[in-house]
């Protein structure tokens, strides 16, 4: 008699990718609440019976019991302590009653979940579901009996490896996304209820349904608020550069000042006044030196998302999903990664054959295999989760769909073969001339070899040679120009920049990043410009300004930062999570107790953008009850007011 072993992956799609693999083709599947694939095989030397399914991301999630949910009866401040619950996230798909019939009787269980933090806390969800149904071997000898799969893609080596390697799921991984979870709940939850309340009961324009705060979302938004405040602080300063306009052999010299610029136009107009009546530049040394571009890192997450934004004019947040949907689909690799070092173990070349047929990159790829100049970059950091993003199956344009999947995959497929390829190799000449004393260089590049620049044409070198020049050679000046510009203030930040701020920064995580982004979108406190410029809105600039009025801390990227710490130390069993989240709420509720108690710091600045409630709105009918006229305020919230 044989075992009977459950298999649970994270979505419906993986479900079956998986299932195909391990049964090499031969499994069949029945219809319910999510689909189930059934095979034989064998497992730990016996005959077994697979069911494999899946969940739809988190089966639960974490709200206020119902008791709290009346925001005219529940003191915000409750809420810090108020009795939280785990719901079905999504109730109408009965997730939970599918994963408890499916488990009764079996013998194993073999979690298929994503790879990082979420994931192993969604392994404890499904547990929760199924354990007390399998058969009592399970629940007496968990180690033995509930195992954990771990993979980065969906291909027959990859899956069949995981399969080989069973492991054990990761409690304190789980428990660090329940203590973020839980924070951010009650953190953001109580600043929200507290300031939406107070600035929608006085002032009628605000055009947003719910003033949020949220402990990465505020951070994140202050961000770009700060940018915005450079630059309309900024007090332009002329300037002057002395410009003398030489050429040799038909070529005009683009020469830089060695003293790059003055704020002073009498000195400045000393200096072009003697370099004028020099009438020569001499040439004082000529330098050639070989010069490499080294080939890029393995690709991460966030490098996938700001190249996404900033070069394919995709959003992070769809660069994010189209990502995962090219993971599922068995295109690419899983693309929630940290590291942008490959692990000792990769096998670069098998991954670079199989590119060799395709129609766009098999030429470069067979040449690589044929020189034997698979080359791994020296640079780049292993976080130990997950190796960088590749390519996991060669695949045309027309197979992909087209639009941003496509241009997604292209890139990733062309970042890939340029981190396996030589480096660029080109030459470099300096050039330094003198007049009356004063310093001037040009600079030429010409490029050698390709290298890995081949396949990614934007970051090739352009070549632009300076003509020959003689050390000692006198040319003729034909103009000076003194030039004045002005400095000029930032610009606004672009998503790009936006995402290396909070990396840099610790705010969110490689996944939750582009979500933070909509959000602040969404909560209409910045809206996307062109060339994706994150600019903010009055409501947006208006509410950082208040914060940083009251307690700068609260939209400081530190505090998050430090919490994000925390929640670390509890992913790697350095910390007791229910310790970290007495300890963080805290300090937070102190936070919001101050910010209560000082909130007419900020009206000054609500009143001076927003108008008050009196003068908002439009007369419509008498109330019922008290007979006076109400108004109807028809920007978001819609609501009468009187």
């Amino acid at each position: 008699m044989g075992v009977t072993v459950l298999m649970v992956a994270e979505k419906p799609s993986l479900a079956g990718s998986i299932a195909q693999i391990l049964s090499n083709g031969k499994s069949h599947y029945r219809r319910g609440a999510m689909d189930v694939h059934e095979f034989d095989g064998s497992f730990k030397g016996q005959m077994a019976r697979f069911k494999m399914t899946s969940v739809i991301g988190h089966v639960y999630s974490v709200d206020f019991h119902s008791k709290f949910n009346n925001w005219d009866k529940t003191d915000p401040n409750e809420l810090f302590q108020a009795q939280i619950v785990k719901q079905e996230s999504n109730p109408k798909a009965h997730v939970a009653d599918h994963l408890s019939r499916e488990a009764k009787g079996v013998d194993y269980l073999v979690l298929w979940l994503d790879c990082d933090r979420e994931g192993e806390n969604i392994c404890f969800e499904v547990m929760d579901c199924t354990v007390r149904n399998m058969r009592p071997a399970a629940a007496q000898n968990p180690a033995q009996h509930i195992l954990r799969a771990r993979f980065s893609a969906i291909t027959a080596p990859e899956i069949r490896a995981a399969m080989g390697s069973l492991g054990v799921p990761n409690e304190a991984e789980a428990l660090s996304v329940d203590a973020r979870q839980e924070l951010d709940l009650r953190v953001g939850v109580a600043f929200t209820r507290f300031q939406t309340r107070y600035f929608q009961g006085k002032y009628g324009n605000l055009d947003a349904s719910v003033v949020s705060y949220g402990p990465c979302q505020t951070p994140t938004l202050n961000f770009c608020v700060e940018r915005h405040q450079a630059i309309v602080s900024f007090q332009p300063e002329p300037f002057w550069v002395v410009r003398p306009h030489v050429s040799k052999a038909s070529s005009k010299l683009d020469l830089e000042w060695d003293r790059g610029r003055l704020f002073d136009q009498e000195i400045a107009t000393v200096y072009a006044t003697m370099v004028r009546e020099a009438k020569r530049l001499r040439v004082v040394d000529v330098t050639e030196k070989e010069e490499r571009r080294h080939r890029p890192s393995g690709l991460n997450t966030v490098e996938l998302l700001k190249v996404a934004s900033a070069a394919l004019g995709i959003g992070p947040a769809q660069a994010m999903s189209t990502a995962e949907r090219l993971y599922t689909q068995g295109y690419l690799s899983y693309p929630r990664t940290e590291s942008s070092a490959y692990p000792p173990n990769s096998d670069l070349t098998a991954t670079c054959a199989l590119l060799q047929r395709h129609p766009l990159y098999g030429d470069f790829a067979s040449s690589l295999l044929a020189k034997g100049t698979i080359n791994t970059p020296a640079g780049g950091t292993n976080a130990g989760d997950h190796p960088p993003i590749t390519p996991c199956a060669s695949a045309s344009e027309a197979e992909i769909g087209g639009g941003d999947a496509w241009r997604l995959y292209d890139y990733v497929v062309r970042h890939f073969l340029g981190t396996v390829s030589p480096d660029a190799v080109f030459k470099k000449t300096k050039a330094c001339f003198q007049a009356a004393g004063e310093v001037f260089y040009a600079h030429g590049a010409m490029a050698q070899k390709p290298g890995f620049t081949a396949i990614m044409p934007w970051r090739a070198i352009q070549s632009e040679p300076l003509p020959k020049l003689v050390e000692g050679e006198y040319l003729d000046i034909k103009e000076v120009e003194l030039h004045q510009g002005k400095t000029s203030a930032p610009d606004y930040l672009t998503e790009a920049e936006l995402i290396g701020q909070m990396e840099k920064h610790g705010i969110g995580t490689d996944a939750s990043i582009p979500t933070h982004i909509n959000n602040i979108v969404e909560r209409n406190y910045v809206k996307i410009e062109s060339g994706r410029r994150v600019v903010p809105t009055e409501l947006g600039i208006t509410l950082i300004r208040g914060y940083q009025l009251i307690d700068p801390e609260l939209c400081k990227p530190q505090v998050r930062a430090h919490v994000e710490q925390q929640i670390g130390l509890v992913a790697a069993n350095k910390a007791d999570k229910s310790s970290v989240v007495l300890h963080t709420l805290q300090q937070f509720q102190a936070k919001f107790l101050f910010f209560v108690a000082k909130i007419g710091r900020a009206d000054a600045l609500f009143e001076a953008s927003f108008s008050p409630l009196s003068s908002s709105g439009k007369p419509l009918s008498k109330c019922g009850k008290c007979r006076r006229f109400m108004k109807l305020i028809s920007s978001r919230p819609t609501r009468l007011f009187w």
